[in-house]
């Protein structure tokens, strides 16, 4: 299987679980391309166990260096948290043998929906931080931006940011700004993210993603 599971950007660990994805984000890189800094993210099967992450994880950490910023984020070409027991078991191996290593998801912000319960506190203790995509300041523009695949998406998403604060979880919220020369409201979705006890990041947008 050449299933890239693990890999280094920016002298931090990524950690790419699936392809699947609730969302179609119109600015998402895998539209345009199927790598990153040359790495293919695609996978070829997305059968695979907690046990094949470690062993890439533990290969990429070999060949990260000193260089190597501590970090380790949940992040590829699909949501994560649709794999979250083997998402869980690959923290909580990185917890116990790598305490040093903040953990940090980027997620859509769905998990809540597709589980059906609060999955918040199933991460909190194993992950350091999660960012939420909540990629724009209403509805309306959030749906239009990101072509959701559930109902009620937006307040989906600002009910699991609300969920990930109050579990005691550092709280990161993100847009992407100034996509093909759109302008967001920023200070709205800084209102909104702090209303909901997180911070905003704004991301600008890469028009050819990592090279």
């Amino acid at each position: 299987m050449a299933n890239t599971l693990v890999y280094l950007l920016d002298n931090k660990i990524y950690i790419n679980l699936t392809n699947r994805c609730t969302n179609n984000c119109i600015f998402c890189l895998r539209n345009d391309r199927d790598d990153v800094c040359g790495q293919k993210l695609w996978l070829d099967s997305e059968d695979f166990e907690a046990d094949d992450v470690i062993k890439q994880f533990e290969n990429v950490l070999q060949k990260a260096g000193s260089s190597f910023k501590n970090e380790a984020v949940f992040c590829g070409y699909g949501e994560p948290m649709l794999k979250l027991d083997i998402l869980k078991k690959v923290a909580e191996y990185i917890k116990q043998n790598y305490p040093q290593i903040k953990i940090r998801i980027n997620t859509n912000g769905h998990a809540n929906f597709v589980y059906k319960r609060n999955v918040a506190p199933d991460i909190a203790g194993l992950i350091d931080e999660v960012s939420v995509s909540l990629n724009a300041p209403t509805s309306g523009e959030y749906n239009e931006l990101s072509n959701p695949k559930i109902e009620n998406a937006y307040d989906e998403v600002k009910k699991f940011i609300k969920s990930c604060s109050d579990a005691g979880i550092k709280t990161v919220t993100s847009v992407v700004e100034n996509y093909k020369g759109r302008h967001l409201d920023i200070a709205a979705c800084e209102k909104i993210s702090e209303d909901l006890g997180a911070k905003l990041r704004v991301r600008e947008w890469i028009p050819n993603g990592y090279s």
